[in-house]
């Protein structure tokens, strides 16, 4: 039934609006307040350019709203009595003013009902003037926003509707937080603030003098720039300028202008040196950019040059600029070049031809042509991307293609990842290896430039010096990572786009198996055969599962108590928590990367990774191929080092929202009063002593097979080894004596050896707390049936071994040994609660097993089992799709999964009153 006063209420709370101004976002503010239900009786803005209307224009033109196209309001300071009779006209109820450039008089703004509210690109009352955004930056304020304010007779003076902010990244341009924060959120503002005046609710706060600014009209006649400064002050002033009007120097008696400008924290990089006028000091032409210095002897790098003519170039180029020789197309990039033509045609609809020489800004577009370019090619064709400044460096059209075909190619890219590898020649391969910490997109030294060697267990060989990060390298790392998540291309990216680029690494990974395994066999110790298997097959495969699951993640709608006669609606989201710590041990340094930071990156966080310190060859290739798969600048850092040194000040450090970590108990305990300090969430991999019962009614030769995996896989550096087994009293003996034939078959060997079966333990401290806890076994009267000892050759090796009669109270009963060591205790034959008991008396729970026949029995021993993992009649088969992880003092969270995902998300609900 239809309800009068519900439609009555609804249409008074609608007004007749007058639309002053222009531009994109005109014409986005236009069509959400017609959408609101609101009436515009008529829109004012300048004349066509060059035969091509406003979009604000072109957008009423098309809904037939009446559009008037004033060259200007007043004459001599006075108003132009036909406009204002014109304006008059339409009767409008408020004046909504987005963005005009024009003067609009007093009779106009003071004219409707309700007056005029104004858009502004600033937190007033600072940086009043025209040049808000650029004041912003050129200022150096950490935080930007926009006002939208009641029109006064004042210039940006009247009382403030609304505000709202958000931070400046430390490279933030103009362009960044228009396209950011100011356009999108500023046009919801718009729609907000009439919502607010039609509904009686309107504030009126008068603007404070306390902090006023009103800045200059920034042109290129002052947009030079001053020397004498500070690298940060510098940044600022060019970054303040880009796009429009642009920071300028002179080079050789030319103009030049500077585009794309970021600090650089770092040793001052090789380069051809460029005299500039005024400065003290030559620039850098480096492979990078152009490199200048303040007066502080910090650095500014600049990537894109603007001659006197409007060409543009890469600052790298500047002394090859003019050997850039023209490109010869194929036929499928022919037919590309076409496309673009037509696309260019249709923008610039008042050329007759597009010719090699047309200049797209020449032809009377704009930079919200540039966007609408840029979308129509990236429709048209997917694998084409290119960015705002790609068009300002190439304004005509045969540039313009040159340098899409070159992208299109993967020639031309804007900053390549320089990389000093270690390279050794070895298992018929030449492996490269990074040695570097890895911040920001860079391989770079260690801030106090400390490096520490890594060795090769097999043989106690330096296989690399390795830089050694300090607490500067974490807190770069971090700001890099937070500033990746909350002002870069990651945290606006969506979240298919993000599943490709994680699915590319997952490729990149699979080409480079035979480098990766090679490096964790020298590194870790690690059978080749293993690790090309395990350790970096299950890691291609983890981030193969995450990417799939970057575009399913999902909230939900949730019913909730109604208050008549309002409807509510509830619904939540998962969003990403922001930078995360991982904390990777050593056993399996690439496998337990994969396992946390692929679920961490699918969720959208950033993240900050420190590999155990011995082990921390890997992560870094990782590093590598993480850049050339795509990932943008900040999204994955890694930094070598002490764990009590990088670990723990990611720990404690206040913008890291997660930590997840894998290791030891104490460790993971430590960790937890680290984060309390800022209440991180946290998820912890622990210790284990996981029981394997075994019961006589097994399989027996499979239960040997398999128990041997238990305890010696990976040379027993494995999370889940089975600590202690448990074996029917029936079946022990022949149990022990099959285990001993086992292994007295086993080649112990370099691990690059394909017919090894048992590499070294992985680092010589390692290898002595073994042999330790082996004496300590014997002492406390075990029996050692088999090993114990260090194998008689170089490098870190040692026998496996079985101890047999371990009583409960027995250290080696109750303490993982983390190594190649099977401690057996009997139990009495049919005496499935006692051993239970027995299993569960530990205050581990990461794994357990049980192999026997009878399925009813090993589904209730795997009720009763108090462990995050039972397996029955199998060991060690972990699946990228099922969770990983323990109780008790073995940790909590999960790894793998879609419960992995659960540990990087949070919850938002969002209730909805209509």
């Amino acid at each position: 039934m239809f309800c009068y006063n519900s439609f009555y209420q609804a249409y008074q709370h609608k007004l007749k609006l007058a639309l002053i101004g222009q531009s994109i976002f005109g014409q986005e503010v236009y069509n959400k307040l017609r959408k609101e239900g609101h009436k515009v009786v008529g829109v004012f803005t300048v004349p066509d350019k060059n035969g091509q209307a406003d979009p604000l224009a072109l957008a009423a033109e098309k809904d037939g709203t009446p559009v008037f196209k004033f060259p200007k309001w007043r004459a001599k300071g006075k108003p132009i009595q036909e406009v204002v009779a014109a304006y008059k006209s339409v009767g409008a109820e408020l004046n909504v003013l987005p963005f005009c450039t024009q003067f609009i008089p007093m009779d106009v703004i003071d004219c409707p009902k309700h007056g005029s509210i104004i858009y502004h690109p600033s937190i007033l009352p600072r940086h009043r003037g025209a040049s808000a955004i650029n004041w912003t930056l050129i200022q150096g304020d950490k935080k930007a926003g926009f006002t939208i304010f009641w029109a006064d007779d004042g210039l940006d003076t009247g009382p403030i509707l609304l505000q709202r902010e958000c931070d400046v990244g430390q490279n933030d341009t103009v362009d960044d937080l228009y396209n950011r924060f100011l356009f999108p959120e500023g046009i919801k503002a718009m729609v907000e603030a009439v919502h607010l005046i039609a509904t009686g609710k309107a504030p009126r706060i008068p603007q404070p003098e306390e902090g006023a600014t009103y800045e200059r009209i920034q042109k290129k006649e002052n947009a030079e720039i001053s020397w004498d400064q500070p690298a940060a002050a510098l940044h600022n002033w060019i970054r303040g300028h880009d796009k429009v009007p642009g920071a300028w120097t002179t080079i050789n008696g030319q103009v030049v202008t500077f585009y794309g400008s970021s600090l650089l924290d770092a040793s001052v990089p090789a380069g051809q040196e460029l005299t500039i006028k005024g400065a003290s000091r030559p620039g850098l032409v480096t492979k990078n950019g152009l490199v200048v210095f303040g007066n502080d002897g910090k650095m500014v790098l600049v990537r894109n040059l603007q001659f006197e003519d409007g060409k543009m170039i890469p600052a790298s180029k500047y002394f090859s600029a003019d050997d850039i020789t023209a490109l010869e197309f194929t036929e499928e990039e022919k037919k590309i070049a076409e496309d673009i033509r037509a696309i260019w045609k249709r923008i610039l609809s008042n050329v007759a031809v597009i010719e090699d020489s047309t200049d797209f800004f020449k032809s009377g577009a704009s930079s919200m042509h540039v966007v609408r370019m840029l979308e129509e090619i990236k429709q048209k064709h997917c694998g084409l991307q290119l960015q705002n400044e790609d068009v300002y460096m190439a304004t005509k059209f045969a540039d313009f293609i040159q340098m899409a075909v070159r992208r299109l190619r993967g020639e031309d890219k804007e900053e390549e990842l320089v990389i000093d590898y270690v390279s050794k020649n070895m298992n018929n391969m030449t492996v490269n290896m990074p040695y570097q910490c890895f911040i920001n997109g860079k391989f770079i030294d260690a801030d106090d430039g400390k490096t520490y060697d890594t060795i090769n267990p097999a043989d106690g060989s330096v296989i690399a010096s390795v830089s050694s990060a300090s607490v500067a390298d974490v807190d770069k790392a971090v700001a890099a990572a937070k500033e990746a998540f909350e002002n870069g291309e990651w945290g606006r990216m969506n979240a298919r786009e993000r599943g490709r680029i994680m699915y590319r690494l997952a490729d990149l990974m699979e080409e480079h198996q035979e480098e990766l395994a090679t490096i964790e066999s020298i590194d870790s110790g690690a059978v080749y055969t293993l690790a090309l298997k395990t350790h970096i097959g299950m890691s291609v495969q983890t981030f193969r599962y995450f990417a799939g699951w970057c575009d399913k993640i999902q909230g939900a709608t949730i019913p909730i108590n109604q208050a008549r006669p309002n409807h509510n609606l509830t619904f939540t989201k998962k969003e990403p928590i922001g930078v995360c710590a991982i904390i990777i041990p050593w056993n399996y340094p690439l496998m337990m990367l994969a396992w946390k930071s692929a679920a961490c990156l699918a969720a959208g966080n950033t993240l900050v990774l420190k590999p155990a310190q011995v082990t921390p060859l890997t992560s870094l290739k990782f590093a590598e191929l993480s850049a050339k798969a795509g990932f943008p600048k900040g999204v994955i850092n890694i930094l070598p080092g002490s764990g009590g040194l990088v670990g723990q000040h990611l720990s404690e450090h206040p913008d890291v929202r997660k930590v997840g970590f894998t290791g030891s108990t104490p460790t993971g305990k430590q960790i937890m009063k680290s984060a309390a300090a800022n209440l991180k969430k946290v998820s912890l991999e622990l210790g284990g002593k996981s029981p394997l019962i075994i019961f006589s009614d097994c399989e027996l030769d499979r239960a040997v097979k398999m128990g041997m995996g238990a305890v010696y896989f990976n040379k027993g550096e494995n999370c889940i080894a089975a600590g202690r087994l448990f074996v029917e009293e029936s079946i022990h003996d022949e149990f022990v004596r099959k285990v001993v034939e086992e292994i007295k078959k086993m080649k112990i060997g370099d691990p690059l050896d394909r017919s090894t079966d048992h590499g070294p333990q992985n680092h010589k401290a390692h290898l002595e707390k073994l042999l330790q806890y082996c004496e300590t076994g014997v002492k406390e009267g075990a029996t050692l049936v088999y090993g114990g000892r260090q194998v008689r050759r170089p490098g870190f090796f040692m026998e496996p071994t079985v101890f047999t009669d371990v009583e409960d109270h027995m250290y080696i009963a109750q303490e993982e040994s983390f190594g190649p060591v099977m401690v057996i205790s009997k139990f009495k034959n049919g005496d499935v609660d006692g051993v239970l008991q027995r299993a569960n008396a530990t205050e581990y729970g990461l794994a357990s097993g049980v192999f026997t026949k009878d399925i009813n029995k090993a589904l209730y021993i795997s009720e009763k089992l108090e462990a995050g993992t039972v397996f029955i009649n199998t060991y060690n088969k972990t699946d990228v799709a099922a969770p990983f992880g323990g109780f008790k003092l073995s940790g909590f969270g999960k790894d793998l999964g879609e419960e992995a995902l659960h540990e990087y998300l949070r919850t938002k609900a969002i209730t909805v009153e209509y």
